[in-house]
């Protein structure tokens, strides 16, 4: 897909960050969209930011772990569209909390979203994009699907799968060379809401020096934007690309997925370990879910 000029495109996550920042952009290039998020009111900003380009944009409030109304949704953007080229399945949600300490509704709640959705979002398009004759599948990983992380399993299970699932469709889509090909993206830190309503356990505390040091950390290395990385992914699409580092964070991470597991988990125990006794030394923290993370349901990257 060279163009997107008079594509359409269907987008998850829309409601702020990254699935915005495509929204915007696909528009700037003559793009039709359909958009969904479960945040009615982002939804609503990113559809007036789309306004005045000229081209045809759709929007549904959606819970992407809803298996059926996802199936629903594609069926409706294609008969409201005529035809849909490209399906970007980008809503996320965050957990932090130790395997033992994490609840096991809170582990579903994020694979549901993170790794449920982007099969719905994937399997539900699909059909209509080999229609199209024309066709582009872009799933968000993480660099957490690069590498493993401490009090990031749940994470790291659900990016690590939708790599996994996007690299075997890829290939079945070569096999069959029906016009229709994919892209895995890992973005790095972005500058988006998601650290920010995620939900964290205390349990976080001796590996990342407690729930808002976490937070703060993420803001220090989230150094690119969500408009860059949208452009990047697009040239990602563009270039047939099947997978794409966003950021030099990502790129840096991509290289010590390299190394010996070894010796890249050894290093990142022992980092949490100095950084957990200084911390726990200077501010007890009491257990149980922090209740500053809100309820942690927006879900756009």
């Amino acid at each position: 897909m060279k163009t997107f000029d008079g594509r359409v495109a269907a987008i998850t996550g829309a409601g702020s960050g990254i699935g915005r920042a495509l929204a915007v952009e696909l528009a700037r290039r003559g793009a039709h969209l359909a958009i969904a998020d479960v945040d009615e009111s982002g939804l609503a900003a990113t559809v007036a930011r789309c306004e005045g380009s000229g081209v045809k944009a759709t929007s549904l409030v959606l819970d992407v772990a809803d298996r059926v109304a996802v199936f629903e949704w594609a069926d409706r953007v294609a008969a409201d569209h005529g035809q849909v080229n490209l399906i970007f399945n980008n809503a996320g949600v965050a957990l932090a909390a130790t395997i033992e300490a994490m609840s096991p509704s809170d582990f579903e709640w994020l694979m549901n979203i993170n790794f449920w959705g982007v099969v719905h979002g994937t399997r539900a398009f699909l059909p209509h994009l080999k229609a199209s004759g024309e066709g582009h599948v872009v799933n968000v990983s993480s660099v957490f699907g690069l590498v493993s992380i401490p009090t990031q399993s749940a994470y790291n299970a659900a990016k690590f799968g939708v790599r996994g699932f996007t690299d075997a469709l890829r290939m079945e889509l070569e096999i069959e060379d029906c016009g229709v090909s994919s892209t895995t993206v890992h973005p790095g830190g972005i500058r988006t809401n998601i650290a920010r309503n995620a939900r964290m356990h205390s349990s976080v505390a001796p590996m990342a020096g407690g729930v808002d040091d976490a937070r703060r950390d993420f803001d220090k290395i989230a150094r690119t934007t969500p408009e860059k990385a949208s452009k990047l992914i697009l040239a990602a699409v563009q270039r047939n690309r099947r997978r794409v580092l966003i950021g030099v964070d990502a790129k840096a991470v991509d290289l010590v997925s390299r190394f010996p597991a070894g010796l890249y988990q050894r290093l990142i125990v022992r980092g949490a370990r100095q950084r957990g006794r200084r911390d726990l030394e200077r501010a007890p923290i009491h257990g149980g879910l922090d209740a500053a993370s809100g309820p942690g349901v927006r879900r756009a990257r």
